[in-house]
């Protein structure tokens, strides 16, 4: 199992509960709800490798318009 890290995480109880709940419709936990919607951001703005910027960047040497 690959190292994790444990933090603190302090969040305004309204948060709380519709994360709560969002992870119950997901069939998650609170912890794993929180984790995929962090990676699910990382990935979206390229700061985590395989995100929507990787491919963006390799396609900006085309001299053609085709993504």
């Amino acid at each position: 199992m690959a190292d994790r890290k444990s933090f603190l995480l302090r969040m305004d109880p309204e948060v709380y509960d519709a994360l709560q709940r969002w992870a119950a419709d997901e069939l998650r936990s609170l912890n794993a709800q929180i984790e995929f919607l962090l990676r699910c951001s990382l990935k979206e703005s390229g700061r985590l490798r395989g995100g929507a910027r990787a491919g963006a960047a390799r396609n900006e040497g085309r001299k053609d318009n085709r993504t």
